[in-house]
């Protein structure tokens, strides 16, 4: 049974526990910190972006196609939909000739609610430019059009149905994450993500180690070291494209620049390069609360960075309010994670 990470107080009684389990690694495989079972496989979901958009650059459509941090970086992203996020997506898939109707990965309404009632108010639709992983998506059409020029094919019918496991962009998608991880991926278990594309359960032990790698190039080949590099890079110059307003990632990283790549995935999961450390961090919250995973996410990188920023323990020692904006709680690491920061 993996151990309690999180606890949430409602005034100074423990009201609920969140059990998960935390791998740290570095470079090399050798485990730093192991809390749980890191050998469980879990689907990391968007916690992997960063790895799935090696080949963006690697490949060499980054450079053939232009792209500058902001959209590097919301090739990165779960954005909020908020319309800088918009606005970027669209204009890289003009710069390919192409609008939202060649993105596969479903229409999503804003997550930022006052955009959200800004549209609802003027009448507008969401479109799939909206949707989370639409600078995801527009990074896999930039590898799509590059793969049609040089195969001489139709950029928009080659890339159609990109998001099946067996189409080429998905095959070099999928390469760089056994690459990363170290593991064959096509022998894991396979769901399909919330925008569509496969995702694949691996242990966190892999994950951590991916992220080690991407933080000091270690392990990885030349292309995918200098395409990890360059995607870190861009995600400190334009953090807000990852996020959005108020979001965990985007603050972090405004605040603590290229020290700390950071990246949640759905369900209560969480990815970190930590370069100047050469470590890599994954963890899973089992029973998929996000809250929890900022909550430990922030612990751990107060601990790993040995700071007191007033910013992570926000996140780490979260005060809870109700509607009136009383304070009535909050969440702290537990024992099992409290004593990182002792370590």
């Amino acid at each position: 049974m993996n151990p309690i990470l999180i606890e949430v107080l409602r005034g100074g009684t423990v009201e609920s526990r969140h059990a998960g389990a935390l791998a740290i690694v570095d470079a090399s495989g050798t485990v730093h910190t192991a809390l749980g079972d890191i050998d469980r496989p879990v689907f990391p979901r968007s916690a992997v972006k960063l790895l799935q958009a090696l080949p963006l650059v690697a490949s060499g459509a980054a450079e053939a196609f232009g792209l500058g941090d902001a959209e590097l970086a919301l090739a990165c992203a779960s954005h909020s939909g908020e319309p800088e996020h918009v606005a970027t997506a669209a204009g890289l898939l003009a710069r390919l000739g192409l609008d939202e109707t060649a993105l596969e990965c479903g229409t999503q309404w804003p997550s930022r609610e006052p955009v959200l009632r800004g549209m609802v108010a003027r009448g507008e639709l969401a479109t799939p430019l909206h949707n989370n992983c639409s600078g995801k998506h527009s990074g896999f059409m930039c590898v799509a059009c590059l793969m049609a020029r040089n195969a001489g094919a139709e950029a928009a019918e080659f890339a159609r149905g990109y998001v099946a496991v067996g189409h080429p962009v998905m095959r070099e998608v999928s390469a760089a994450l056994s690459a990363a991880t170290g593991l064959d991926v096509e022998q894991a278990p396979r769901g399909t993500d919330g925008c569509s594309i496969p995702t694949f359960a691996l242990p966190l032990r892999a994950l951590a180690l991916a992220f080690a790698r991407c933080g000091t190039g270690q392990g990885l080949s030349d292309g995918h070291a200098r395409a990890a590099r360059r995607l870190r890079q861009a995600v400190a110059a334009a953090p807000f494209m990852v996020g959005g307003t108020d979001r965990f990632d985007t603050r972090v990283m405004q605040a603590f620049g290229e020290r700390l790549f950071c990246k949640v995935g759905a369900e209560g999961v969480y990815c970190a390069a930590l370069p100047e450390l050469g470590l890599g961090v994954a963890l899973k919250i089992d029973d998929g609360a996000v809250r929890a995973a900022e909550a430990a996410m922030a612990a751990v990188a107060q601990a790993l960075l040995r700071t007191e920023d007033e910013l992570l323990r926000g996140y780490s020692h979260l005060a809870l309010r109700n509607w009136r904006g009383l304070d009535v709680g909050a969440l702290r690491p537990a024992a099992a994670l409290a004593a990182l920061s002792r370590a």
